[in-house]
């Protein structure tokens, strides 16, 4: 974690703020790829992601967009309402689980609400680059969408703005979006977890998992309350064998083994956890891994996922 300064604070949309970040010593930031996010530090204590959604390669000062949740847990609230220009937080470096595919050759990006901040940040690359692309914007209304103008402006030519789209009208809105892109094109998607799902669905009728790609902002509670056993863990590098009670995570148990694995969010969506599996099944229940990703069993996010097979032999 690094000590960084707000230098200023905007109103970008009704109850979504953005923050300008620089180091407190002054020192230049890491370029970071399109799609990253950070660990933030309120003044409350809490910690949360954040996508980072200034221009990557900008390396003095990194930009993030908060929503205000009206059911906050102290994050957004505590950004939205204690912080102010010159306060000091704490802040992790980049990390990314939302990156774009360098095989493709078009990109379609889908943003509902508080989810254009990491496509933003995919934007100004892809603009840079030269490499076709268009960002479809969907919200409410013209109030609820961020950083509105920009897009009209600096990427007028590749940008889409859908207000007021109801539910039942939003898989043929979707559809019709896609239908202007090539079918090679990857498709990706941050926003609610409704919208999401309805993007991933649609562009699966015409695309295979990997060409689609999105980011959580949430975990899914159904997916972490459902019924579990218990498992063994087996630790490659001492052949020691852990077992994991019904009743307790297995990053819990590998903590309390002595195992150096770090964690942020335990909601299995900020991948900071994540661990290699050379042998077993896992049950994923994380937002983080890809389709692919889970679908060839190399790796768990051990806060939330737990196993389907008997053991799991972790490069641990």
């Amino acid at each position: 974690m690094m000590k960084v300064k707000i230098e200023r604070i905007v109103d970008e949309a009704l109850d979504i703020r953005s923050f300008r970040l620089v180091r407190s010593d002054g020192q230049p930031l890491d370029t970071y790829e399109p799609g990253a996010h950070v660990d933030l530090t309120g003044p409350t204590g809490v910690t949360r992601q954040y996508s980072l959604c200034s221009p990557p390669e900008d390396r003095r000062a990194y930009l993030v967009a908060v929503k205000k949740e009206a059911q906050s847990r102290g994050g957004s609230l505590a950004l939205h309402e204690q912080v102010q220009e010159g306060m000091e937080l704490e802040m992790g470096a980049p990390r990314n689980l939302f990156r774009l595919d360098p095989g493709a050759a078009e990109h379609v990006l889908f943003a509902a609400g508080i989810g254009v901040t990491p496509l933003l940040s995919m934007a100004y690359r892809l603009a840079e680059s030269g490499q076709p692309y268009r960002l479809h914007y969907f919200a409410r209304s013209a109030q609820y969408a961020a950083f509105t103008e920009l897009l009209a402006t600096q990427f007028a030519d590749h940008v889409e703005f859908h207000y007021g789209v109801e539910p039942a009208d939003l898989d043929g809105a979707l559809s019709g979006c896609l239908a202007q892109a090539g079918s090679e094109a990857h498709v990706y998607t941050c926003g609610p977890a409704p919208f999401m799902n309805k993007v991933v669905e649609v562009a699966a009728r015409s695309r295979a998992d990997d060409a689609i790609h999105l980011e959580h902002f949430a975990a899914d509670p159904a997916a972490n309350s459902a019924p579990t056993g218990s498992f063994e863990v087996e630790l490659a590098s001492s052949g020691v064998v852990l077992q994991v009670p019904a009743d307790a995570s297995l990053v819990d148990v590998l903590q309390a083994h002595g195992c150096d694995i770090d964690t942020e969010c335990r909601e299995g969506i900020c991948g900071t956890c994540i661990v290699e599996v050379l042998d077993g099944v896992p049950e994923h229940r994380d937002n983080c891994l890809s389709n692919k990703e889970k679908a060839s069993n190399k790796q768990i996010c051990a806060c939330v996922s737990r196993a389907l097979s008997a053991r799991l032999v972790l490069d641990i």
